[in-house]
């Protein structure tokens, strides 16, 4: 039977067709925060609350419309909008990256890369390469999604999928890679707080999920190559054909001449000498003991919660070498131009980040999305699951929520506290709960429209097809969604049913 006879593309059809159909993304959330805030007045007026496990405090609806809530919103609104955590990672390396792109050198290199890379293999690298890059914790979307987009301008394949495959590797594989990341040791520290509340002499390692986490790496490369070929690519080639000058700049930047191979050879010796300076550099900041990026207990932790800076650094350091290597940078003033023209082209998604802080400043400070989580957290205790099955529901319990609130530890330490004693008392260990929590809050991230990146992949999206709109988007993701969730949840399964260690001394 014929792909387009089938079930499921209708349904992604009727999924597009209705998402696109919404106001712009900027107004949709205007109008959420509206709603928001009328939600708030009625829940507020009926007194809905709930207790935080964790600090017996009760939490109380409220009303967004009282008074001091209005006085409140006017009053810090810019605070809100400058302290958005993605804005600020998102601009910083936005203007390294944005030497490095004008410079030629990204393009340079993606050149190289398709070059070298067997066609059969670029989703597969992609994918890899995407799901690596949580490692830069946020940062990946910044930097991996669009480059993973000109790849496959580059190549001749549709730019959209290659952005949506490096969506979903950074995004729905944002708790696998084969090495420890940031997230590790933050979402370890509040398991280990939770799991005291019964044993106080607990211990969680930052390592307690590192098994798991390695053995997802293949899990959700392979199945996110295989969706991006079957399903994804072929879809949007009929449904949001690329404009051909889309692929015409993709394949300019394989083009060579004979002066342009010379002075990008030349350019790409510069890049690759003060690419060493650099890593030699926090090598030496972060290798031996007591330097300047390790905390009191030895560990990496510092540099890891400053890659966005390094990653700026990185991209201008190395872009400029490039871009005097090739005699494209003659003067400071080029290079000013370079990262003001860069965030010229950001204006787009500080509109929309101003919108989505606004929002989740008011969701947050309605306390609904707090009192959301701990019922939801008290239904499952409620049911009285043990096991596997209470596992998995809260595998469950954590991707719906995902859907609304965004970050991972803030979900965490709302669910920890009950979730981490309760299956303690049933002989689950804590390691085993947390990997169970990180399952359910990585496969829903692409399709959760209130991601604080979800806008700025629109955006990536919109400068290859401009009528790409959110229905398109959350229809191209939702394949991934699905099958890294079948995928995710089996391997977690297994692996507890086969009573393998998580982690290094975990359970």
């Amino acid at each position: 039977m014929p792909l387009t006879s089938t079930l499921i593309p209708r349904f992604l059809n009727l999924i597009e067709k209705a998402g696109n159909r919404l106001p712009h993304p900027a107004t949709l959330f205007l109008i959420a925060i509206v709603g928001l805030m009328l939600g708030s007045a009625i829940a507020a007026s009926v007194a809905v609350s709930a207790v935080h496990p964790g600090t017996k405090q009760e939490l109380v609806a409220v009303n967004l419309l009282a008074g001091p809530s209005v006085q409140r919103l006017f009053d810090q609104m810019p605070q809100i909008f400058a302290a958005f955590p993605p804005l600020a990672l998102v601009l910083i390396v936005m203007m390294g990256v944005g030497i490095a792109e004008r410079t030629g050198l990204i393009a340079s290199a993606l050149g190289g890369l398709v070059r070298a890379t067997p066609r059969r293999f670029l989703t597969l690298a992609v994918m890899f390469a995407s799901v690596q890059a949580s490692l830069a914790a946020d940062a990946g979307y910044v930097v991996m999604i669009p480059l993973a987009g000109a790849v496959f301008a580059s190549a001749g394949r549709h730019p959209i999928a290659g952005i949506a495959a490096g969506f979903a590797g950074v995004s729905g594989g944002y708790t696998a890679n084969l090495l420890i990341t940031s997230l590790d040791p933050l979402l370890s520290g509040i398991t280990e707080a939770a799991a005291r509340l019964i044993e106080p002499e607990s211990a969680v390692a930052i390592t307690a999920n590192y098994y798991l986490m390695i053995a997802f790496v293949p899990v959700y490369t392979l199945l996110g190559a295989w969706v991006t070929d079957r399903f994804v690519e072929p879809r949007l080639q009929r449904t949001a054909p690329v404009t051909p000058e889309a692929l015409q700049a993709g394949r300019e930047a394989l083009a060579e001449t004979a002066p342009d191979a010379a002075r990008e050879r030349r350019g790409m010796i510069w890049a690759g000498a003060a690419l060493l300076g650099v890593v030699a550099v926090f090598g030496a900041l972060v290798l031996p003991e007591g330097a300047v990026f390790r905390d009191a207990r030895g560990t990496v932790t510092p540099f890891l919660n400053s890659l966005d800076a390094v990653l700026f650094v990185s991209f201008a350091v190395v872009g400029v070498a490039y871009g005097v290597g090739k005699g494209v940078i003659r003067s400071d003033h080029d290079v000013v131009g370079m990262m003001s023209r860069s965030m010229s082209d950001m204006g787009g998604y500080i509109v929309l980040a101003f919108a989505a802080s606004i929002f989740i400043a008011q969701f947050a400070a309605s306390n609904l999305g707090a009192i959301l989580a701990i019922k939801g957290a008290a239904l499952l205790e409620s049911v009285g699951f043990t096991g596997l099955p209470v596992l998995l529901a809260l595998i469950a319990v954590a991707c719906s929520l995902n859907l609304v609130i965004g970050s991972a530890s803030a979900k965490w330490a709302i669910l920890a506290p009950v979730m981490v004693p309760m299956l303690m008392l049933v002989g689950i260990p804590p390691e085993a709960t947390q990997a169970a929590y990180r399952v359910g809050d990585s496969f829903t991230n692409p399709i959760a429209p209130l991601l604080p990146y979800f806008p700025l992949v629109l955006v990536m999206c919109q400068r290859y097809v401009p009528g790409f709109g959110i229905g398109s988007l959350l229809a191209t993701m939702l394949p991934y969604s699905v099958w890294f969730g079948l995928g995710s949840s089996a391997l977690f399964a297994l692996w507890y049913f086969l009573g393998l260690p998580f982690g290094p001394g975990a359970s």
